[in-house]
């Protein structure tokens, strides 16, 4: 899958704050960021394929289950969070890559046209609903505990780091495309392995706040962090993709 530039020029105010709050290098303070939801034994036969959540109205999300899905073998989850001006359909090639890896894939709407924390400093809706489209995964498909990746693209990134570190009991890998900034919470549960990448050109938000100040503070926290700059601008190009789920799947 690749964005170009042209494509999410509508990242607009929440990306670009979230770059002018990393512009001193500092990180930004988080409430309590935590999911409730876990896996365990499914009480639901899943539709394979691609279904919508249900659960968020005109914002929904959705799930997808590849049609080789076994209920007996727990399967890896990727969730992916999109970036600002975006909804759920912006990750149509993960279809193919869930096929692929035999991977459950689910990709929750921001309840606004981005997530809360990148809106209001704080989480809430956006929170409350990633439980529940959790739980609505959770109670239909059999997730391996150890392989659990949650995603995201620009604010999408942001929000998956400042969800991730709170929630690493839950999450055991996180992949982050070109996020803003770092905002670091009270209490940190667990060590997922993080993947960072970032365009070395990418000129909405800072390529240098992902190598030097978010990769720096998650060596600091004793993270196991993986940097993956690539030649490009605010994008996910297909490569980028790839290499994240080889990571997810080493």
């Amino acid at each position: 899958m690749t964005w170009s530039r042209r494509d999410f020029v509508r990242v607009g105010l929440g990306a670009a704050a979230g770059n002018m709050l990393l512009g001193c290098g500092a990180t930004e303070p988080n409430t309590v960021a935590r999911l409730m939801s876990r896996p365990g034994t499914p009480s639901i036969t899943p539709t394979r394929g691609l279904t919508q959540l249900g659960l968020g109205g005109d914002r929904d999300g959705v799930l997808y289950v590849p049609e080789s899905y076994d209920a007996s073998v727990p399967a890896g989850l990727f969730v992916a969070l999109h970036g600002a001006g975006g909804s759920s359909s912006n990750w149509p090639s993960y279809y193919a890559r869930a096929e692929a890896r035999k991977m459950i894939f689910m990709a929750p709407s921001s309840r606004e046209s981005t997530w809360d924390l990148l809106r209001d400093k704080s989480v809430g809706p956006d929170l409350e609903f990633i439980d529940r489209a959790l739980a609505h995964t959770f109670a239909r498909c059999r997730i391996d505990p150890r392989r659990i990746c949650l995603g995201g693209f620009s604010d999408g990134a942001t929000y998956a780091l400042a969800l991730g570190l709170p929630n690493g009991d839950l999450f055991s890998h996180l992949a982050i495309y070109s996020a803003g900034f770092l905002a670091e919470a009270d209490k940190l549960y667990g060590k997922p392995r993080v993947f960072v990448s970032h365009g070395t050109n990418d000129p909405v938000l800072s390529f240098e706040t992902s190598r030097d100040v978010i990769m720096g503070r998650l060596g600091l926290l004793g993270y196991d962090a993986t940097f993956f700059p690539f030649a490009g601008g605010h994008e996910v190009p297909s490569a980028v993709s790839d290499a994240a789920l080889t990571w997810f799947y080493s």
